[in-house]
């Protein structure tokens, strides 16, 4: 696997670069659709290629864990195979789902029992765990075990648990370098800084995580409530330190202009559930602004759903028609606004990138992030 830095915004720290994998090439920044259970739902794997121009998707270790299991996983040849989907995956750890069943786990330095959200069966994830679950899944990047802490976090909590994600990130990589993959493409693994919004942890944990020397590496504990600021701010720093010359994942991020504006920090990947999630209740994020599509203004509105065709359904259905399928509940509304939403943020990260490569991303990231931010 390889990354190459393409070139670099005089005015912003964005990059645009490209990530080479035996399943595929990943252009850099990039937005990775989640597909939690195998899934990204409501989306069919050919329209996600085709339409929405996935170059790569997320899977969720934890649920695949539950179901499927891994039995089927193996048995099907991996999660590529098992979906029918012939481009990069990158599986998170599991820590996050953790984090979110925090009323039914106990957190230990082996590891972490929990219940099971579908039947509360116990279960147990350890950094060895972690990582053999992914080598089964066999996704091309594979996230570290760690602990996601929530916010707000006192600070002896944050350093306490950074640290313990620290030593996990050892034993993530003694197992991860003692196995092998299973399925004949290349696998590499990214450690996660941690540290809440202190900045002396996330400094510690940056150079931590930086020391490892991975192929690439990400930023989490992040986007879990925090107001923007901090999240720039935390960002920014991270970035500072680790080194130029590997990608850089910032995870769970965010809203559009979040994107842009972490593009601007230096970052190069991103995933997030808002795009598909926020699809689901009606709303559209578009290139002049967010829209409600249940609003009875857009009854009698016929144009596109984004003027500048950043989707293939903008020039196929009008407001109208998606207000009328939304109010109707009919599935197929749930389907296109999808498909719109997802295209959209595809749409604005390959801009993005177009932009730095022109050497005018600074003003038009300026320009858009007002934009992406109205409510229409």
């Amino acid at each position: 696997m390889q990354f190459s830095l393409l070139k670099s915004d005089e005015k912003s720290h964005a990059r645009a670069g490209e990530i080479k994998t035996d399943n595929g090439v990943i252009e850099t920044p990039i937005f990775m659709p989640v597909g939690t259970v195998g899934s990204v739902k409501g989306v069919h794997q050919h329209e996600l290629e085709e339409d929405i121009e996935a170059q790569i998707i997320l899977g969720n270790t934890y649920h695949l864990f539950m179901r499927p299991g891994m039995e089927v996983m193996e048995a099907a040849g991996g999660l590529h195979k098992f979906m029918n989907w012939n481009r990069p995956i990158l599986t998170d750890s599991g820590g996050y789902q953790v984090y979110s069943l925090a009323g039914t786990r106990n957190i230990k330095e082996e590891g972490v029992t929990f219940k099971s959200h579908i039947d509360g069966s116990r279960h147990f994830f350890s950094p060895e765990v972690a990582m053999d679950i992914q080598r089964s899944i066999g996704a091309d990047i594979i996230m570290a075990f760690d602990e996601c802490t929530p916010y707000p976090c006192e600070y002896n909590y944050a350093k306490k648990s950074m640290h313990m994600t620290h030593r996990w990130l050892k034993r993530c990589f003694t197992q991860f370098n003692n196995t092998q993959p299973k399925y004949g493409h290349e696998q590499v693994l990214f450690p996660i800084v941690q540290g809440s919004v202190y900045k002396d942890l996330r400094l510690e944990s940056a150079e931590t995580i930086a020391s490892h020397h991975a192929f690439g590496n990400a930023i989490g504990g992040l986007s879990v409530g925090e107001p923007a600021e901090e999240l720039y701010e935390m960002t920014d720093l991270v970035c500072s330190v680790l080194p130029k010359e590997k990608p850089r994942y910032l995870m769970g991020v965010g809203t559009p202009a979040n994107l842009l504006e972490c593009i601007a920090l230096g970052v190069d990947m991103f995933d997030c559930v808002m795009p598909s999630r926020n699809a689901r209740h009606g709303m559209l994020f578009t290139s002049e602004g967010i829209i409600n599509i249940k609003n009875k203004k857009w009854e009698m509105d016929f144009s596109p759903l984004d003027p500048n065709g950043t989707s293939f359904v903008d020039s196929t259905y009008t407001k109208a028609y998606l207000r009328h399928l939304s109010k109707a509940k009919e599935h197929l509304a749930i389907q296109i606004s999808t498909i719109h939403n997802l295209s959209f943020y595809l749409w604005l990260v390959k801009e993005a990138r177009k932009q730095i490569l022109a050497g005018t991303f600074t003003e038009w990231k300026n320009q858009m992030v007002v934009k992406l931010e109205t409510r229409l």
